[in-house]
């Protein structure tokens, strides 16, 4: 991480006094990932051959005793089954039934074939509206992460029409989108094309206001969420992060896994700042805190005006908002640090996957701020 990112995430724990980054200790991690191995490393063998110029432990800093097999089964661990561990599984009770179609679809190109599942709410009449693209994290669903977000019921509230792109178990075991590969880092390739292939064909079916469409993603979904907001800026209007990673931030498994530990070997920012709102919370243990200060810095660097406000949920987690706005006073990126929080959707629904209902609510506030970026 950057010196000026450092003094800035001491500024925001100056002025909280609840910020904490705790050293990680990587041996304990590779402990526990050879007792959590899962498919994910059946995943990763695809990617054996391209990593074979690699030695044992290379570009896992203080891991030389490892091999390949125990870094892909902490990955598996990380993005996997370890995603939001303590934050309660699932309720057993079926989710509210809503007024609006929730039909399946798929769309096909070069790079291959991805089903997804698309939202349309009942007060949906034909006229241009919002449309809201949700990437899910590693072992969910689209129907999990509708849940668990809830943004179809505000799709409800608002108006807005909300698509939801399924990994295959084919592409990734863990349904894990595949952030970290060089293929899934470029325009016209690999999963950012299906993803960007999927939200055109939506446009065409539907109305939607091509100046309001968005997209925003969990863990690794929140990974390629950033890489697509910045590969096609034209087709995103905004981007919304939650416990995700930067851009680029891994071109293999050795830097994913350094990347998840906030460590970053490869720093690349293209183009111009997106317009961007990211939740991470301080006490996330599998993608750490400082990949939610390494997602603001761009816009950090871009910015005429910053404010720091701390705020509280009643009967929940205490928050730091810090907004950045350009020098027409709009705001265009907003960090939200959640204090206590780990790795979970703030504000979720528990009929859902790795929530955390103590808030504040993500899913609100990024239509909230989705609204003023056109």
């Amino acid at each position: 991480m950057k010196l000026n990112n450092r003094l800035f995430a001491q500024m925001r724990a100056a002025s909280r006094k609840m910020m904490r980054h705790q050293p990680v200790d990587t041996s304990k991690v590779i402990e526990d990932a050879l007792k959590n191995a899962s498919a994910m490393t059946q995943a990763a063998q695809q990617q054996m051959r391209n990593l074979s110029q690699l030695q044992p432990g290379a570009g896992l800093p203080g891991a030389g005793k490892t091999n390949m097999h125990d870094m892909l089964a902490e990955l598996s661990r990380g993005l996997g089954t370890g995603m939001g561990a303590g934050m309660g599984a699932a309720a057993n009770d079926a989710a509210p039934a809503l007024p609006g179609s929730f039909s399946e679809g798929s769309h096909t190109n070069a790079a291959g074939s991805r089903s997804y599942k698309l939202y349309v709410p009942s007060t949906y009449t034909g006229a241009p509206a919002p449309l809201v693209v949700m990437l899910h994290g590693c072992t969910q669903d689209p129907d999990d992460f509708a849940r668990g977000t809830r943004m179809n019921v505000l799709a409800e509230e608002t108006g807005c029409l909300v698509v939801y792109p399924s990994q295959s178990r084919q592409a990734n075991p863990s349904r894990c989108w595949n952030w970290f590969n060089n293929i899934d880092q470029q325009r016209g390739q690999g999963e950012p094309s299906i993803i960007a292939g999927i939200t055109r064909q939506v446009m065409q079916e539907y109305a939607v206001d091509a100046s309001q469409v968005y997209v925003a993603g969990l863990s690794a979904g929140g990974a390629m969420a950033t890489i697509m907001g910045t590969l096609y800026p034209e087709l995103y209007a905004a981007v919304g992060v939650h416990s995700g990673l930067p851009f680029a931030s891994a071109h293999d498994l050795p830097s994913a896994l350094a990347a998840m530990k906030g460590d970053f070997q490869r720093r690349h920012q293209a183009g111009k700042p997106i317009p961007i709102i990211v939740f991470h919370g301080d006490q996330d243990k599998t993608v750490h805190p400082a990949n939610g200060d390494q997602l603001m810095a761009h816009a950090r660097d871009n910015t005429d005006a910053m404010a720091v406000e701390p705020g509280h949920v009643p009967d929940g987690h205490a928050f730091t908002r810090t907004t950045h706005k350009r020098a027409d006073g709009k705001v265009h990126a907003e960090h939200w640090v959640i204090h206590g929080a780990g790795h979970a959707w703030s504000g979720g629904s528990a009929h859902g996957s790795y929530t955390d209902g103590k808030g504040p609510d993500a899913s609100r506030e990024m239509l909230r701020f989705f609204a003023t970026q056109r």
